[in-house]
């Protein structure tokens, strides 16, 4: 008798044992099937994103940029301690409207005296660093923007390039 008294307690308990290992794997198995329907869903949101984004860039198209040469080359006398130097600059025109650069080319003859008088006033020793070329490109991107605000009404350059650059 007391062979099945021991055999009833044990039962229970390896029944007990049994059920909650049966909880912790039903509890892994739930929380390894969230972690893959989660990691699912995020991962076709992020690709429905993706599918939109081309639609949403498409509608603002950037023109394509549209280049004009301002030739000849611009050669200027510049003074260092008394020594005669020079300078001498190829610039190009850069913008996105055409009709702007049409409207600015019956303005070129005041652009070149701008650009000749701004070139002209510069100091030999700044025009030979990079950063010093970089301010200049900026001037004259500036000075060409004046007058094409000042004549067409709009900036019509974005801006001016330079294709040539020598300090003699």
């Amino acid at each position: 008798m007391a062979k099945k008294e021991e055999d009833a307690g044990a039962a229970p308990q390896k029944k007990g044992k049994l059920k909650f290992i049966l909880i912790i794997v039903i509890g892994l198995l739930l929380a390894v099937g969230a972690s893959v329907g989660g990691t699912w869903y995020f991962m076709n949101k992020s690709q429905q994103k993706e599918e939109k984004a081309p639609d949403a860039a498409a509608a603002p198209v950037k023109a394509p940029a549209i280049y004009m040469a301002l030739d000849p080359a611009f050669v200027v006398n510049l003074t260092q301690n008394g020594k005669q130097r020079y300078l001498q600059v190829s610039m190009t025109l850069m913008t996105h409207d055409q009709a702007a650069l049409d409207a600015l080319k019956v303005h070129l003859p005041v652009i070149r005296n701008n650009l000749v008088m701004l070139l002209s006033g510069q100091d030999f020793s700044t025009l030979a660093s990079p950063v010093g070329i970089e301010m200049l490109r900026q001037k004259v991107t500036a000075s060409v923007q004046d007058v094409a605000q000042k004549e067409v009404g709009k900036l019509g350059v974005d801006q001016v390039l330079f294709t040539n650059f020598v300090l003699q």
